[in-house]
């Protein structure tokens, strides 16, 4: 072969090689934004998934973050894409969902801009993410951020009682919230790895707070519990905080029909958490509007500033439809979380020229006490700012609208 030729052939191999490789990457990366079509005849499931992907084209910058971050916000929503991509397929999800976790976990397995020593109960549900990474990919990076975040559950502080806090700077304090950010990791991880050893204690979180939180009148929760009775929103009697935030009792329907798939349907506790489930889901049935949705406040609609809140209605949805679907609840409540989808969709959804869609009138955040104080007052929670496409309320509309295949 002549140089001439030999040269062609090396610079022909070369290219091809470069071409090659260049393919290889661009198909392990996310998807460009530009590259997402959106078309009109995609599930609701989808549009909502692709819509965030095409706003946020890194997932570390959902709920418009501007640095990668270890927060609750992006394991709910890249949980929810990844049961999406579990019932439909898509490599732009996987990659989605793995860059967060890679920009994030480090390769000794430490994860950035996360402080075990906070105790904040908040920081364990993105974990989450990290059992299917591990088990497709054996990167005991993976492993060792799991067993970081079951650390952190260890030594979490807890009620006299054996409750959860919420976060060391919030002492003898339960939320409602704090049983979706805890305890499906926590039922997960022992299932996992500890052949289902702790399940005792994961069903005790639960029993605490339907022990000291619920409302004996109307059935439901109020947000928050302070053993201590010492907080200037608990009552001095029961030392619940005054109101019921629909969204709190979300997460607390959310975190019940999560948990239990990790209960054999033989465990002791099992029975017991299915009626904790239909309990509370009874209860909120009866303060469901004819929108279908949920007011901010759940017994007080109709009063001043209250609103059919999105982040709340959507959570319902998707405990009421998967509870059905699992066979923990009565049929009917598969009609009412259509009925609740339908109200979120034709209500309160709007649909952009590029395809992407708008959820509206979501709570933005909700908490008590801290500073500035919060006290639980119904003038606080209607007062509190909205924002559209809140992250919390664009995962769980994405898993209601898979549990109705729609």
């Amino acid at each position: 072969m002549s140089n001439s030729k030999q040269s062609f052939f090396k610079a022909t191999m070369l290219f091809l090689s470069f071409a090659f490789l260049s393919c290889k990457t661009i198909a392990q990366e996310p998807a460009k934004s530009a590259e997402i079509k959106i078309s009109s005849n995609m599930k609701w499931s989808d549009k909502m998934a692709l819509t965030l992907m095409k706003r946020h084209p890194e997932s570390y910058m959902i709920d418009d973050a501007k640095n990668p971050k270890w927060d609750y916000v992006h394991g709910l929503v890249l949980h929810s894409i990844e049961e999406l991509n579990k019932k439909n397929p898509d490599p732009r999800y996987a990659a989605y969902i793995k860059a967060y976790a890679d920009v994030l976990v480090q390769n000794d397995g430490t994860i950035k801009t996360y402080e075990l020593d906070n105790y904040n109960i908040d920081m364990v549900v993105a974990g989450r993410l990290l059992f299917d990474l591990y088990k497709t990919t054996k990167d005991n990076r993976y492993l060792t951020a799991l067993q970081t975040l079951k650390k952190q559950l260890e030594g979490q502080p807890r009620t006299n009682s054996g409750g959860f806090w919420h976060k060391k700077i919030y002492p003898n304090q339960m939320w409602l919230d704090g049983l979706y950010m805890g305890e499906p990791f926590y039922a997960q991880y022992t299932v996992t790895f500890e052949n289902g050893k702790n399940l005792d204690d994961v069903a005790k979180q639960f029993e605490q707070i339907q022990l000291h939180a619920t409302d004996p009148k109307t059935g439901l929760l109020y947000h928050g519990w302070d053993e201590s009775k010492k907080m200037p929103w608990a009552n001095k009697e029961t030392g619940n905080s005054p109101n019921f935030w629909s969204r709190a009792l979300g997460w607390y329907v959310m975190a019940l029909v999560d948990v239990l798939d990790y209960f054999p349907k033989d465990h002791p506790k099992q029975k017991e958490l299915v009626g904790y489930l239909n309990n509370a889901c009874e209860s909120l049935a009866k303060f469901q509007d004819k929108s279908g949705l949920w007011y901010q406040v759940t017994d007080k609609g109709g009063e001043k500033g209250n609103y059919l809140e999105a982040s709340g209605s959507s959570m319902f949805a998707y405990a009421f439809a998967k509870g059905a679907n699992k066979g923990y609840l009565p049929a009917k409540f598969k009609k009412l979380a259509n009925n609740a989808f339908d109200g979120l969709t034709k209500q309160l959804i709007k649909v952009d020229a590029d395809g992407t869609i708008t959820l509206t009138q979501a709570c933005q955040v909700a908490g008590l006490g801290g500073t500035p104080y919060r006290d639980g007052s119904y003038e606080y929670y209607v007062n509190e700012k909205k924002k559209d496409n809140d992250p919390k309320a664009t995962g769980p509309f994405i898993l209601a609208a898979l549990e109705l295949n729609r």
